[in-house]
């Protein structure tokens, strides 16, 4: 399965708490972390629900 990477490059302070879940959801608690996820209709509706913190590679 292809793979897609994403970094956090937004602070989660004063964003909503379902964005906040979300960037948990994806495995990024911290600035400029990055994981390496499935590129799954599921995970692309999380970036895009914090597509304004997140950079995305692949």
């Amino acid at each position: 399965m292809a793979k897609v990477k994403i970094t956090q490059v937004g602070s989660p302070i004063r964003r909503t708490p379902d964005q906040r879940k979300t960037l948990i959801g994806l495995g990024l608690n911290k600035m400029h972390k990055t994981v390496e996820l499935d590129d799954t209709p599921e995970v692309r509706g999380m970036i895009r629900k914090v597509q304004h913190m997140v950079t995305v590679e692949g």
